[in-house]
């Protein structure tokens, strides 16, 4: 279960990174517009996306404390995150634009129950 469980928090992390990159510092372009404007359109402001780049970047690093407190709250930052994207576009989206978000809760999820575990 070891090695799945680095695949997997290396592809969290990964992922984590990038997506808190651009809402931290919109170094890329498109993307950052398209997320602007989905946050935008769920009543949020770019403060509010700037506050979920943190908790991105945080679960991205602290997930790799696994074993810790630390690695479990990284891995529910990123569950917590994933949960609150698919709300908002099951909501004001089509469910098909929260697959990204339905794919990573389950992977963090899975995180979450493996490393409490260890605790």
């Amino acid at each position: 279960m070891g090695t799945l469980m680095n695949a997997v928090t290396g592809l969290l992390s990964v992922f984590f990174i990038f997506a808190s990159s651009i809402k931290l510092f919109g170094w890329q372009k498109m993307i950052f517009e398209k997320q602007l404007a989905f946050f935008h359109s769920y009543g949020f402001n770019r403060q509010f996306m700037f506050l979920v780049g943190l908790a991105e970047l945080f679960g991205a690093i602290a997930i790799w404390f696994q074993g810790s407190l630390l690695g479990v709250l990284g891995a529910l930052a990123l569950a917590g995150t994933s949960l609150g994207a698919i709300v908002c576009h099951l909501r004001f989206d089509t469910w098909k634009d929260g697959i990204p978000a339905m794919v990573t809760l389950l992977l963090s999820s899975m995180v979450v129950y493996f490393s409490s575990s260890l605790l």
